[in-house]
């Protein structure tokens, strides 16, 4: 089975359709893993609900989600973000509320445990740092864990003697050598933030045991005519450019 593990969709249509159609130029997959906030930012948040609903998937839930439909206060969102989210929360169908409503703070398949933010705090926490990555590992039971909310790609691994240790997230990732524990960030679809532009998520292949990481190319400036077309705030435009 082949696996099509990305997340912060953030509202950014464009990018997710370039993922999806550079994962089919690859071979395709079977299913989406989809790690949260699927809108906020963006110009296209119905649109990129009703795409990841059209592939076979499964999806938890993202701040920015649950901000859209009001089950969290914008009180912690800078006010950029709070602005996007009133204007996403009213660009959604009652089935788009009742999709995000529905979706599940975590999830567990095989050896894979699936959030947002962190095992943690699911929601909120942004994964980032080696002491607060090494805490974590005792919050989940499965070998591996994979998380979004920072939109930065990022391994942080756990040996068998309880050390841990972060790096970049590489091209590829052997899951099958050693007993070591794994928290995976795939990186930002809609609005990465290491610096690079481009869109990133990981394929991961259960029959090779292997994730590969890649990164594409979308179409930038369309996305950010459609945000300048709806005065979504001027920052969330322009930071597509650089990739922060």
């Amino acid at each position: 089975m082949r696996y099509a593990i990305l997340g912060d969709i953030h509202g950014n249509l464009i990018a997710f359709q370039a993922v999806l159609n550079d994962i089919k130029a690859k071979g395709g997959f079977d299913e989406i893993w989809c790690l949260g906030d699927i809108v906020g930012y963006g110009p296209e948040p119905h649109a990129c609900i009703e795409l990841l609903r059209s592939y076979n998937h499964i999806c938890v839930a993202g701040n920015h989600d649950l901000a859209a439909i009001g089950r969290i206060d914008t009180f912690d969102f800078n006010p950029a973000a709070a602005q996007a989210c009133w204007w996403t929360a009213r660009q959604l169908s009652d089935e788009d509320i009742n999709y995000l409503q529905r979706l599940p703070d975590k999830l567990t398949r095989g050896d894979f445990t699936m959030v947002h933010g962190s095992p943690r705090q699911p929601v909120w926490e942004y994964l980032l740092s080696v002491s607060d990555a090494c805490d974590n590992f005792n919050y989940f039971n499965a070998r591996f864990c994979l998380v979004g909310h920072s939109h930065v790609p990022l391994i942080f691994l756990q040996d068998e003697d309880g050390n841990c240790f972060a790096a970049k997230l590489p091209e590829e990732i052997k899951l099958s050598s050693g007993c070591h524990r794994l928290i995976v960030n795939p990186g930002g679809v809609g609005q990465p933030r290491d610096g690079d532009p481009r869109a990133s998520y990981i394929i991961y292949d259960s029959e090779a045991q292997i994730m590969y990481h890649y990164r594409v190319n979308y179409d930038i400036n369309t996305t950010q005519r459609e945000m300048m077309k709806h005065k979504l705030p001027p920052s969330l435009i322009y930071r597509l450019n650089y990739g922060r």
